[in-house]
């Protein structure tokens, strides 16, 4: 049975973090088999990792296969069911038009002392794009990896997809041909984050990498961050939904358990100010999970990670979402902007009763790689952002230099780095 908890009661805050920790278990077993292949891939380049992907995808690779060919993936658009093209394309259109808008821009001044400042933004040279595999894989996460590095303006997108037995979902390469990837090799694991970290001696190193995998691939991108950047260290998939009882309760549980379904250790939340209600959509959650597919992996969330809560009042509880701080929050009342404007801690918001979180994860525009586990109250959602670095600006003319120096070279003084001072006071002359 989910959790039921009660925010007028004594102790709920306690309850809740709880209740929020529960799902972060040991993976301390995972840290040394991932540091072995780590610095195996360092020293052994291509060779550890075509042993690798040997041992756990089942297939043999050379420098001459691993990297997938112009003749595979125009053979993936011709076996890739037209109407997944036709939502591929239209997906790829909106989520590059939204990033569009994010793009930043430069600037520059001259100050009241005559000095030269501002900022530009440039994209960075070479991203890696992880996107987990096998038949079960998610083009989706491809466009929303890859549309807004390109947008960006990345000069080489790269891409790592595992295939075990050689299998590979053939959306997922049509996808990866809409966004603009520039490489593709037939790779996944923590061996393929070390690929893209150390370089080998077919692929050439990355500055970034981005995307999801499982526990191995995230500490491997936890272990190659400062040789490069990463988005982040994801998590299970997690939902908070807020809803009042105007709405149909099989709307509520479908989108409750369309998280749940992704992982058994996702977390759905419901928040609502009517029991009733709230008991009438648990009660959609058991008839609905009958008809899933993946009933079991989502019905083992909803009994062991699910949470309802009843609170007073579901227009006023942006302090109880700020504690949760979730991946994806979804406001099913009747004046969701109000409310989205008092929440500081949500990867997204999806407003109002017609807005599910499925339609984010597909085609709305926003990158649905999102922060989880609580990390949404430092990080925000993959965007154009992450894939450029600002540079200031900072320029003196010997008069405006002149207005700076004495105070500059007193500061220097004071912290006793004498190089500093006099770098400054031999241009004042």
């Amino acid at each position: 049975m989910p959790t039921r908890l009660n925010s007028s009661d004594t102790g709920f805050i306690h309850q809740l973090q709880k209740v929020l920790a529960e799902r972060t278990g040991d993976q301390s077993h995972v840290v040394p088999v991932v540091t072995d292949i780590l610095a195996r891939v360092k020293k052994e380049g291509d060779t550890a990792v075509f042993d690798l992907t040997a041992q756990f995808d089942r297939i043999t690779l050379t420098a001459e296969t691993v990297r997938v060919s112009p003749e595979r993936i125009a053979e993936a658009r011709r076996t890739c069911p037209p109407d997944v093209i036709k939502a591929l394309e239209h997906a790829a259109e909106r989520i590059r038009d939204y990033h569009d808008k994010q793009k930043p821009q430069d600037a520059r001044w001259e100050d009241a002392q005559g000095i030269t400042l501002g900022w530009q933004w440039r994209a960075l040279q070479a991203v890696g794009l992880y996107v987990p595999g096998g038949l079960a894989s998610y083009p989706s996460s491809v466009l929303m990896n890859a549309i807004p590095a390109q947008v960006a303006g990345c000069e080489r997108l790269v891409m790592t997809v595992p295939t075990p037995d050689g299998k590979v979902n053939p959306a997922i390469l049509v996808a990866a041909e809409l966004a603009g990837v520039h490489e593709i090799y037939t790779i996944g694991g923590a061996h393929a984050v070390a690929a893209l970290a150390y370089g080998t001696q077919t692929i050439a190193p990355v500055d970034k990498i981005v995307g999801p995998g499982n526990a191995y691939v995230a500490e491997a991108k936890r272990q190659v961050f400062g040789i490069v950047g990463i988005d982040t260290i994801a998590g299970p998939s997690e939902i908070c939904v807020v809803a009042d009882a105007k709405n149909d309760p099989r709307w509520i549980a479908a989108d409750l358990l369309s998280q749940a379904e992704h992982d058994p250790v996702a977390q759905s939340i419901l928040i609502c100010d009517d029991a009733a209600f709230a008991e009438a959509v648990c009660e959609a959650v058991t008839q609905t999970l009958h008809t899933l597919e993946r009933r079991d992996v989502a019905g083992a969330s909803w009994e062991e990670y699910g949470v309802v809560i009843i609170t007073d009042d579901v227009n006023h509880c942006a302090a109880l979402i700020d504690q949760i701080a979730p991946e994806h929050l979804e406001l099913a009342i009747e004046n969701p902007d109000a409310l989205a404007a008092q929440i500081r801690h949500a990867g997204a918001i999806f407003l109002g009763r017609y807005t599910p979180e499925a339609i984010g994860d597909y085609i709305a525009g926003p990158s649905h790689v999102l922060p989880t586990t609580r990390a949404a109250r430092y990080s925000s959602g993959l965007s154009v952002y992450d894939f450029m670095k600002k540079s200031s600006l900072i320029g003196c003319s010997a008069e405006g230099a002149k207005q700076l120096i004495a105070d500059a070279a007193a500061l220097a003084d004071s912290e006793g780095l004498g190089a500093h001072a006099l770098s400054l006071r031999l241009r004042d002359h």
